[in-house]
């Protein structure tokens, strides 16, 4: 073998790994908005968490980025394990797609796809039209890749010795395809040089079979790879991965005779064949662990402990910002911060209502709490935007983009509804050391102004976290009537500063908590634009 022919068989690897990248990347540009949304259904019942899992991966076109999601989704608390696990049963029927592409063998048709795509990306109208042509090369890479891994491999034809102990004992190709995809990384090379190998004759269809087994145990290492850093929840999950694909397999080998002949009523064509066991081996295993996911997971459960401490999780520190969700999936960090900034509303809000019991009940101890708050809000809005920071340049579709930049104004919402919420407790600590008291009437009315902004900062939270667009526009509504009641107030407390009825000094207080009061119920209709722009993105009106 030359060294021609080691490049060869390399650069051909590289290039399928690559091509499905691209093409993965593409759609997920493609899809936009719609690829978050789909993310975000992903816990539901068990056989809508398989069809969400395989979907998601056909089009992200890695079965271990999907499970990285999981992990990733299970950690922070978004799934129960056993939701997390039927999306990785879907996410490992979804990856067999690839296979099924590759067996159709149109390399003969390739250049012709990388020149419409080129040209597509080159001359394309519209930002749409580059990313089809970017997928379009990407399929194109698929087949040059592996073109150029049959060429490079045609040299073996008079050197079938060499694999005699693959076709002689399957157990060895189980190891062969377990430890290459985990050294690479990369489920889809492996079937592909599998289907290659056995296209050419150097493996018959047992031992490609045996191999395309060992490939789903290899494809688990990227799972386990990403819980080292996470919690208990986070390695659960990756176990139900390793086991699932391990005992999946020890059972398909168990009966590999009467697989293979399954296998083989199917096609005609080995390379086919070997393309339709990784399609059969996934959807049987998924038919006979899908009734019991519940005792499976439990079991999983009792291997590794649930988190004693970690299960409750505080306000301090972002819960949702996965790192890994930056290369793996943009929509799904896009919708990780939208889910951290709903949080980060819950904390500010939580603080409005300190406000509230401090300057309306008197509640003097909440004092502390309360500007320990604003602390936690301004460290989550720093985290945030970061976060987004970082995420922004890996979002390339525009109604992600857009949403992603609405997230970033509405966290500044929130975290200056913090900082109003903090004047609120300054002017309270200035009329306890001044032992001041309002009068019953302005405390009605402070009760009054409270009620209707709270009530606004509730369902801007509720809209955006619901995606609702009529709990939205009833924040607008409530806006004027926030402006209105402000200005009315103020009017009749001028008046009983000018009859003397109250104080200068709790009569300038009293104006400046109307008047941040006011500036948290702009902030809230702030945020319900947000969720306008959802609305517009789902309407298809974002200029791409």
């Amino acid at each position: 073998m030359s060294i021609h022919d080691v490049l060869k068989l390399l650069g051909g690897v590289a290039l399928l790994i690559y091509g499905i990248k691209i093409m993965g990347d593409a759609l997920q540009d493609l899809a936009g908005d719609r690829m978050r949304k789909l993310i975000s259904s992903l816990t539901s019942t068990p056989l809508k968490g398989v069809a969400a899992g395989a979907v998601v991966t056909m089009i992200i076109q890695s079965s271990s980025a999907t499970t990285v999601m999981v992990v990733s989704f299970v950690h922070v608390g978004l799934m129960t394990l056993s939701e997390g696990f039927s999306v990785i049963m879907g996410a490992n029927i979804g990856t067999t797609i690839i296979a099924q592409l590759i067996a159709f063998n149109i390399s003969q048709y390739s250049i012709i796809t990388a020149v419409f795509g080129a040209l597509l990306t080159i001359a394309g109208k519209n930002e749409r039209q580059k990313q089809m042509g970017t997928g379009l090369i990407g399929f194109a890479l698929l087949f040059i890749g592996m073109e150029m891994m049959q060429d490079a491999m045609n040299f073996l034809q008079g050197r079938r010795e060499l694999f005699a102990v693959a076709n002689n004992f399957p157990i060895v190709g189980l190891a062969v395809g377990a430890l290459v995809t985990a050294a690479v990384q990369a489920s889809s090379a492996t079937v592909g040089l599998t289907m290659v190998m056995a296209a050419q004759g150097l493996l018959d269809l047992r031992s490609a079979v045996a191999i395309i087994f060992g490939d789903n145990i290899g494809t688990t290492i990227t799972a386990v790879i990403a819980s080292w850093g996470g919690n208990r929840s986070a390695k659960q999950a990756a176990a139900a991965h390793v086991m699932f694909n391990v005992l999946g397999s020890v059972i398909m080998m168990i009966f590999l005779g009467p697989f293979s002949r399954l296998v083989e009523l199917t096609s005609s064509d080995i390379a086919r064949q070997v393309a339709n066991s990784h399609s059969l081996f996934n959807i049987i295993n998924t038919c006979i662990f899908l009734p019991f996911i519940t005792p499976y997971t439990n079991l999983i459960r009792r291997i590794i402990k649930d988190d004693q401490h970690g299960a409750v999780l505080t306000e301090q520190g972002a819960r949702f910002l996965d790192e890994n969700l930056i290369d793996i999936s943009p929509a799904a960090g896009v919708d990780a911060v939208r889910k951290e900034m709903v949080r980060l509303g819950g904390i500010a809000l939580n603080m409005l209502r300190d406000c509230y019991k401090l300057i309306v009940e008197d509640e003097i101890k909440l004092m502390p709490e309360a500007m320990m708050t604003e602390k936690t809000i301004n460290q989550l809005t720093h985290e945030i935007v970061r976060y987004a920071t970082e995420l922004g340049p890996r979002v390339r579709s525009a109604d992600l983009s857009l949403l992603l930049n609405s997230c970033i104004s509405g966290v500044g919402d929130f975290e200056r509804m913090g900082d109003h919420s903090e004047n609120l407790v300054e002017m309270a600590q200035f009329m306890l050391d001044r032992k001041q008291k309002f009068s019953a009437k302005a405390l009605m009315e402070c009760q009054e102004m409270f009620d209707l902004v709270i009530e606004a900062v509730e369902k801007c939270i509720r809209a955006l976290e619901d995606e609702d667009i009529s709990m939205a526009e009833d924040v607008l509504v409530l806006e004027p009537k926030i402006d209105q009641m402000e200005r009315v107030l103020r009017a009749r407390h001028i008046e009983r500063l000018n009859s003397g009825k109250c104080s200068p000094d709790s009569g300038v207080v009293f104006i400046d908590i109307l008047s941040n009061l006011e500036r948290v119920g702009d902030h809230a209709r702030n945020v319900a634009y947000i969720v306008n722009d959802i609305k517009r993105i789902n309407r298809g009106q974002v200029s791409r």
